[in-house]
C-alpha cells in the first residue's frame, strides 16, 4: 500500500499535464495543473521545513474549499506532520479553542474570511506559534501572523539549497504515519480526535472504486466543506486518484451568497458529478419543484405524471424497465425530452449521478432526483472508518439501501452482546479492514471503547438483505427506550413525519424509559405563514393558533390506528404528545452539527422545560399554553 505522498505523485506522474484544481479568478474559472499543484506543495512543505516543523507535530488549517486548502494539507503530510482540518462553521468560542488546544497545533493557516475567529481566541491558545493567512489582497499583520505566499517564497528559495531536507523527511512517511486529526461534533462530551493515518485514506479510497469507475475527464463542483470526512476522502482523494478534477465553489460573504454562487458555478463547471447530503438534496428538490409549478398548471401537471410514471418504471433501481414495464420504455423518452432533460441544464448539463453521504437520504428524496435522470447513490460511513464503509453505483444500486460492502472489508451485524445475528436482523454494525482509524488522540478510553479486536463497532444500527445491501436504520446507541426496556430507532418515523406533515420542518422523537413516547416539533414557517396568509389568520389571535396545532395532530394522527399511513410503524413509538418549540434547530444554538444532523442530546437538554411539560396532563393536549405562546414566538421571528 502507498502512503499519500506517493498516492498524490503517482498521479502527478500519471496526469501531470491534466488540471487538477479548478477555481474561479476575476470572472472565469483557471486551472492549476497536477504537476503545478506538485511544485506548490513541495514549495509550501519546505516553507513548513524551514520553520521547523518536525515529524508528527500538527498543523491546524481553517478556511473554506480552495486550491490552497489541498495544497496545505499535502504540504503539511509531505514533511510527516499531521494536519488537523477545522469546520469553518465553528464559532470562535470553547469549540475551536478546545480543538487547537488539543491538538496541541503548533501553527495555522487560516483563510482571511476565517482570521478574526482565530485573532478573538488567540490569548486562550497554548501552543500556536505562528498563523498563515491565506489571502487575495494584502492584510495588515499582527504579531505572530505572515502570509500563505510569504511562507511559499520561503519555502521556494528553501528548496534551491536545502532540497534534500524535503526528500529525506519524506522518506520517514510511512503507510501507519498520522495524516489527520478530524475532530467529532461533540455531540454528547468534548469532541474526539480520530486519527487518520495514510493507509487509511489510501486504502479507504481505493475501497471505494470496488463498484464505480471515475474517468480522468470527469470533474466535480466541490460544495461539501472540504474538512467533512466524505468530502475529504469520496471527493479530494478519490477524483485525484483518478487523475480528475476538483473546483471549488466560490465563496460569498455570507452563506447565502456563497449557496447563490454554487448555482452559478454549476452552470459553469458542468459537472460530472456532485457530491450531497440530504440538506442540500432537499434544497435542489424544494427548488426544481418551485420552478416547475411557477410555469403553470399544466406544466406542473405534465412533470409530476413523469415524475409518477419514471417511479413506477424505475422501481427500486436494481429493477428498473423489468418484466412488462419494458414496453413502456418510449414513454420514458417522451417524459425526458419534454422536462427531465430541461431540469438536468440546471445541474450544468453533463451531471451524470449525485454520491449521497453524511447521514440517511429519504427513499422519496432517491426515487425523485433517479426519476429526473440523475441518481443520488446513497453511501453509508462514519469517519473512523475514513469515512465510506457502503456505497450504491450505477451498476450496483438499490433505492433505499445504503449500498454494497466495499472490498477489502469485512462487515457484520452484532446484538448488544458483540455477537454476530443472522442475515436480515437489526443489530449494531461492525466493520474491519484498513480503512478503520488508529484511534482517538489522547483518548485511549474511547479508542478501546470503539474498537475491539481490530474491530470498529459504529454505533450505528443496519441489516444486511440476501443481495448482501446494507440498510441503515439509525443509530444503535441513540434508541427509543420503553418502560418496559423495548427499543426503537426514531429516524424513520422522523423523517416519515417532516415529510409527510406540511406544517412540521424538523421532528424529533424522544422516549427514555418512559410512559409514552413524545416529540418536539419545528414548525415550518413559511408553509404556516401561507396558510394565514390565504386564510386570512393572525398569530395575535390563539383560536387561529391553535386551529393551526389541531392541523399538525391531525397530520401526525394518520400514522396511527385508523389513518391512512397507520401500518408504517409501530404504535407504541409514535408521539402521543407533541411540543412545539420556539426557535429551530440550527448551527447558531448548535442544536444541528455541520453535516446538519440533528444533535439529539443537545435538543433534549436546550429544551429540557418543553419535554418535561409533554408528561404532563395539560402537556398531552396539542393546544397547551406553552404550545400556543411557542408557535406564536415562532412565527413572530
Amino acid at each position: 500500500m502507498n502512503n499519500l505522498i506517493e498516492f498524490f505523485e503517482d498521479s502527478v506522474a500519471n496526469y501531470g499535464s491534466r488540471p487538477f484544481l479548478w477555481e474561479k479568478k476575476e470572472a472565469v474559472f483557471e486551472a492549476i495543473t497536477y504537476s503545478q499543484t506538485h511544485e506548490m506543495v513541495e514549495s509550501l512543505a519546505c516553507g513548513f521545513l524551514s520553520e521547523g516543523l518536525k515529524y508528527g507535530e500538527r498543523v491546524a488549517l481553517l478556511s473554506e474549499g480552495r486550491s490552497q486548502w489541498l495544497i496545505s494539507e499535502l504540504a503539511v503530510i509531505f514533511c510527516g506532520a499531521i494536519n488537523v482540518p477545522l469546520s469553518t462553521k465553528l464559532e470562535a468560542d470553547n469549540d475551536l479553542i478546545f480543538r487547537l488546544n488539543h491538538s496541541e497545533s503548533r501553527f495555522v493557516i487560516v483563510s482571511s474570511s476565517q482570521l478574526y475567529k482565530i485573532r478573538l481566541v488567540r490569548p486562550a491558545l497554548k501552543h500556536i506559534e505562528k498563523i498563515f493567512i491565506i489571502s487575495e489582497e494584502s492584510i495588515e499583520l499582527l504579531e505572530g501572523e505572515f502570509t500563505f505566499n510569504s511562507l511559499m517564497e520561503q519555502g521556494a528559495d528553501f528548496k534551491k539549497h536545502s532540497a534534500d531536507q524535503l526528500t529525506a523527511r519524506k522518506k520517514e512517511v510511512n503507510t501507519e504515519t498520522i495524516a489527520n486529526i478530524t475532530y467529532t461534533s461533540g455531540t454528547t462530551a468534548d469532541p474526539k480526535g480520530i486519527m487518520l493515518s495514510h493507509l487509511n485514506y489510501t486504502a479507504n479510497v481505493k475501497q471505494a472504486f470496488s463498484y464505480i469507475e471515475i474517468p480522468s475527464h470527469y470533474i466535480t463542483l466541490a460544495v461539501l466543506p472540504w474538512d467533512h470526512a466524505f468530502a475529504h476522502t469520496a471527493c479530494l482523494y478519490a477524483f485525484m486518484h483518478k487523475g480528475a478534477g476538483v473546483a471549488s465553489v466560490q465563496p460569498g460573504k455570507t452563506q447565502m451568497e456563497t449557496l447563490k454562487n454554487f448555482s452559478t458555478n454549476m452552470l459553469e463547471i458542468q459537472p460530472h458529478v456532485l457530491m450531497s447530503v440530504p440538506a442540500i438534496a432537499k434544497n435542489f428538490k424544494k427548488n426544481i419543484e418551485k420552478a416547475i409549478e411557477s410555469k403553470g398548471a399544466f406544466t406542473w401537471w405534465l412533470f409530476n405524471t413523469g415524475i409518477r410514471y419514471a417511479t413506477w418504471y424505475n422501481g427500486l433501481g436494481n429493477d428498473k424497465g423489468k418484466g412488462l414495464k419494458k414496453l413502456t420504455a418510449p414513454l420514458y423518452t417522451i417524459f425526458n425530452n419534454l422536462i427531465f432533460n430541461k431540469i438536468k441544464t440546471r445541474f450544468g448539463g453533463r451531471l451524470q449521478f449525485f454520491i449521497g453521504g453524511g447521514a440517511l437520504l429519504d427513499l422519496d428524496i432517491q426515487k425523485f432526483f433517479y426519476a429526473i435522470g440523475v441518481p443520488m447513490y446513497q453511501g453509508y460511513g462514519l469517519s473512523e472508518a475514513s469515512p465510506i464503509i457502503s456505497a450504491n453505483t450505477p451498476n450496483h444500486h438499490k433505492l433505499g439501501s445504503s449500498g454494497k460492502k466495499l472490498d477489502n472489508m469485512l462487515l457484520k451485524i452484532c446484538d448488544s452482546d458483540g455477537n454476530e445475528l443472522p442475515l436480515g436482523e437489526k443489530g449494531e454494525i461492525v466493520i474491519k479492514g484498513d480503512n478503520v482509524m488508529k484511534g482517538y488522540w489522547k483518548n485511549d478510553e474511547a479508542t478501546k471503547s470503539a474498537i475491539k479486536d481490530g474491530w470498529l463497532y459504529t454505533g450505528d444500527m443496519g441489516s444486511m438483505d440476501d443481495e448482501g445491501y446494507l440498510y441503515v436504520w439509525g443509530r444503535f446507541k441513540s434508541l427509543l427506550i420503553s418502560a418496559d426496556g423495548e427499543k426503537y430507532s426514531p429516524e424513520g418515523i422522523e423523517e416519515a413525519l417532516n415529510d409527510h406533515c406540511r406544517f412540521i420542518e424538523n421532528i424529533v422523537l424522544f422516549n427514555n424509559q418512559n410512559p409514552y413516547t413524545v416529540a418536539l416539533a419545528v414548525p415550518s414557517r413559511d408553509n404556516i405563514r401561507e396558510w394565514m396568509r390565504t386564510h386570512k389568520k393572525s398569530i395575535d389571535s390563539d383560536d387561529d393558533l391553535k386551529e393551526i396545532l389541531e392541523m399538525i395532530k391531525h397530520s401526525i394522527a394518520h400514522f396511527k390506528t385508523g389513518g391512512k399511513n397507520s401500518n408504517m410503524f409501530p404504535q407504541r413509538w409514535l408521539p402521543t404528545a407533541v411540543g412545539i418549540v420556539p426557535e429551530a434547530f440550527s448551527e447558531e444554538n448548535k442544536l444541528v452539527n455541520t453535516t446538519m444532523k440533528v444533535v439529539r442530546s443537545k435538543v433534549e437538554e436546550y429544551f429540557r422545560a418543553e419535554l418535561d411539560h409533554l408528561y404532563t396532563a395539560e402537556g398531552k393536549e396539542i393546544t397547551n399554553a406553552k404550545n400556543i405562546g411557542n408557535l406564536k414566538t415562532f412565527l413572530s421571528r
